[in-house]
């Protein structure tokens, strides 16, 4: 089973990957998780990517898809995988129809976990993160026992500055100019399908899975 997930930022697509991860046992696959562990395993493709990392600029479509396409071929993906934040613009996505192709594979099913802007913002803004160990909680979700302080180690709890509301107004404004378009194009290839991510996560889950099991 190969499987894209789609959604905006904070609209929980990495949370439901996990899931379908360990349900199939296959491997969630994010370009960071590829990006640290070429770099820590000092690569080809990993020094090459570090190369534009160390200069501020955005690692190229081409050699971002090499890295991942180097991470399914590896034998803990040869049943299938979870792509998370890959492909991101419609270059990307062309790119990888392309190099899958070439190996005679295909992808699955794109996954869309579709959440109005307005409840990401709000999902977002009530966030908090420890600043002593890193734990996070939400205002309303998962709240502290004690407002303000961690239940873990009882330090203060702040909101990011990526998820303060203008923060990730902006992080939607590139999402939908960038990655939106590729909902149309796994459309047209006859893979997509969409879910309420409005719901809580454990219903979010039932109907992806539903999907999945289809």
């Amino acid at each position: 089973m190969k499987i894209i997930m789609l959604g905006a930022p904070g609209a929980g697509k990495g949370t439901q990957a996990k899931k379908i991860a360990d349900a199939y046992h296959i491997p969630h696959i994010s370009t960071g998780d590829i990006f640290r562990a070429n770099l820590k395993e000092g690569t080809e493709l990993g020094l090459k990517a570090k190369e534009y990392m160390d200069r501020g600029e955005l690692v190229p479509d081409e050699l971002t898809c090499d890295l991942v396409m180097d991470r399914i071929q590896k034998d803990d993906a040869k049943e299938g995988f979870v792509l998370d934040g890959f492909p991101r613009t419609i270059p990307q996505a062309e790119a990888l129809t392309e190099a899958l192709k070439k190996i005679g594979q295909v992808m699955d099913i794109a996954i869309n976990v579709d959440v109005p802007d307005e409840n990401i913002i709000e999902r977002m803004g009530g966030r908090r993160a420890c600043v002593g160990c890193g734990a996070t909680y939400h205002i309303v979700t998962v709240p502290p026992k004690t407002e303000g302080k961690c239940d873990r180690c009882g330090a203060d709890l702040i909101l990011r500055d990526d998820d303060k509301p203008e923060t990730v107004k902006k992080r939607l404004e590139v999402y939908h100019a960038q990655t939106q378009p590729l909902i149309d194009y796994y459309e047209k290839q006859g893979i997509l399908k969409t879910v309420d991510g409005t719901k809580a996560p454990a219903d979010v889950e039932a109907d992806i899975f539903g999907l999945l099991k289809a």
